[in-house]
């Protein structure tokens, strides 16, 4: 309960995004682990499932989807006018696994991938998100953005879950520590 008290007191949209990327950044970690703590279908489509970069954007969706879900309240809440909040959580997500994908492919092929290249790249690609957001809940409203934004976000759930189970045979999907695509089976 403090933490919420933290969260909505004396807070505006600014604080709120700068809180945001905090929150997603921390929530990141827990989200790496979900599938293997948990695996079932469920975890598979919204968690990694393996060690591929394809499998970590789910990090980036699912993360700010709760996010997105946990913004829609605090902002109801405490009466902040904004627009477009249903299509703003997709959007900056596609916008944040884009960013990521180029930044990542961009830099790893001058520089070896590193697990601290890999959690620096989450962060800043987290702040670019929240000032997009910031930009799109500020933005005038955007004509059938409740439709349009439900209907990514499904979109966005079916190719993960797809992708899980259906990967692509491409260095995208590649597990490289276990040379394997899709669910690896422990054994």
């Amino acid at each position: 309960m403090y933490f919420f008290y933290i969260y909505t007191h004396n807070i505006n949209m600014k604080k709120i995004k700068i809180i945001n990327v905090f929150l997603l950044f921390g929530l990141s970690f827990l989200a790496h682990f979900m599938y293997k703590w948990f695996p079932c279908f469920i975890t598979s489509v919204f968690f990694p499932v393996n060690e591929s970069v394809w499998e970590h954007m789910k990090i980036i969706f699912t993360c700010s989807l709760i996010i997105g879900l946990i913004e829609y309240f605090i902002l109801k809440i405490k009466h902040i006018e904004y627009e477009n909040i249903i299509i703003n959580t997709p959007i900056i997500s596609i916008l944040g696994i884009t960013v990521y994908l180029v930044l990542y492919y961009s830099i790893t092929s001058f520089i070896k991938e590193s697990m601290l290249l890999n959690i620096a790249l989450l962060l800043i690609v987290y702040i670019i998100m929240q000032l997009i957001s910031y930009y799109i809940l500020s933005s005038e409203h955007i004509k059938y953005e409740k439709a349009i934004g439900i209907s990514i976000t499904i979109s966005c759930i079916l190719l993960f879950g797809y992708l899980t189970y259906y990967p692509i045979k491409d260095k995208l999907f590649l597990d490289t520590e276990k040379n394997a695509y899709g669910i690896i089976k422990e054994e």
